[in-house]
């Protein structure tokens, strides 16, 4: 089948994910908000980006590795936390374990559909992602929790205003799989009979729950009922940003930042990486392409912490872009899901396989022998690509 196959591309990846998984559950992969304006700029400008190769005294051999928060990483690439990722049986494990395999660390939202001890125990470099909801007992009780899987490093995603309607309308997401939502599901189900085996042979459906965000001592709630309780918890503060800095108390990513002045109020509380992130373009619709804004965010804080681009990113030569702009590493969200609906655990490494490839095809034709080597003078910037926002 073809699905079982190596692929060259993550477009091969997503076709292949495409004609795999129901029609609503690939939907919910693609999301984007409202006109999908964010998410579309997030992949074109990145093709408004350039390279001046090299023809000759090229480097016959390329260092890729670097650090974030602590972990090595065999090339700068982490693999950014996605919520319930239902499109296969063994879920973000299967992800983190992919990961493992290929040298990089991967984030765990706090909406996985795995618990964080499995996990970690998949990959030692497992950061756990945090969302400001509920109270700050419950967001602590998280954060120990995570800390006592052995997380290195904590996440903080701040940037979501449930922002949620689509022009070309949301695919229906049960909030459990009753007798009711199973019969609506069925004509996509039996449509992709590969996804539908996957499942059945487990003896299980998708249960749609989020054991990270249990109670302690209470079963793990559905997808929907944490999400009310997220919706319904107050903004946080930067005083409640340094708060979870310092009750974390080790590596911290503020994740979402696309404005100077809050990459400073992030520096200012204690963060130790930022993410220049607008959530893959399901947030605030409206909002330029994270590349676009890197290069103001890098320059006024790259020197006091660490930096990673989220958002866009299909090939290496993506990757080498940001960090001549200013980077450390990119995180990757949709990519790695494609994948794993793909091929599963093998599908994820595959991902992960052109994407390391093509930073050594791009690092090798542009003259640098490293990662650590990339520069503004790198990349080909047209007038008018860059935003600065606060």
């Amino acid at each position: 089948m073809a699905a079982n196959r190596w692929f060259e591309s993550v477009a091969v990846a997503q076709r292949r994910a495409k004609s795999r998984l129901p029609r609503s559950v690939y939907s919910a992969l693609v999301a984007g908000s409202e006109r999908g304006t964010t998410m579309d700029d997030n992949l074109h400008a990145f093709g408004e980006l350039g390279f001046a190769p090299h023809v000759a005294d090229q480097p016959a051999r390329r260092e890729l590795a670097t650090t974030v928060m602590g972990q090595s990483l065999s090339f700068p690439v982490v693999v950014s936390p996605t919520g319930v990722q239902a499109v296969h049986p063994d879920g973000e494990v299967a992800v983190a374990r992919a990961a493992a395999s290929r040298g990089v660390a991967a984030g765990l939202s706090s909406f996985s559909s795995k618990p964080v001890e499995e996990v970690v125990a998949a990959n030692p470099k497992t950061f756990f992602q945090l969302y400001w909801s509920g109270t700050r007992d419950e967001i602590a009780g998280r954060m120990e929790r995570a800390r006592a899987a052995g997380c290195p490093g904590m996440i903080a995603t701040l940037d979501w205003s449930f922002a949620t309607a689509r022009d070309w309308g949301s695919p229906f997401v049960p909030e459990r799989l009753d007798v009711r939502a199973a019969l609506r599901l069925a004509p996509e189900a039996l449509a992709r009979p590969g996804w539908l085996w996957s499942w059945l042979r487990t003896g299980a459906l998708p249960a749609l729950t989020v054991p990270n965000m249990a109670r302690p001592g209470e079963p793990p709630p559905s997808f929907f009922g944490a999400y009310g309780e997220w919706m319904q918890t107050s903004p946080p503060t930067w005083d409640d940003v340094a708060w979870m800095v310092s009750t974390w108390h080790g590596p911290f990513m503020l994740k979402g930042v696309i404005r100077v002045d809050d990459a400073k109020r992030a520096v200012d509380a204690g963060a130790s990486a930022i993410s220049v992130s607008n959530h893959g373009g399901n947030n605030l619709d409206g909002t330029p392409a994270t590349i676009r804004a890197l290069p103001a965010v890098a320059r006024a804080v790259g020197d006091q912490v660490e930096v990673v681009l989220d958002g866009g990113v299909r090939r290496g030569s993506d990757v080498v872009k940001a960090l001549a702009l200013g980077a450390r590493a990119v995180m990757v969200g949709r990519a790695p899901l494609w994948g794993l609906a793909a091929n599963g655990q093998a599908g994820v490494e595959n991902v992960l396989d052109v994407l390391r490839s093509g930073i050594d095809s791009t690092l090798r034709a542009i003259g640098r022998p490293s990662v650590q080597d990339l520069c503004s003078e790198d990349v080909v910037v047209p007038a008018g690509f860059l935003r600065q926002l606060g």
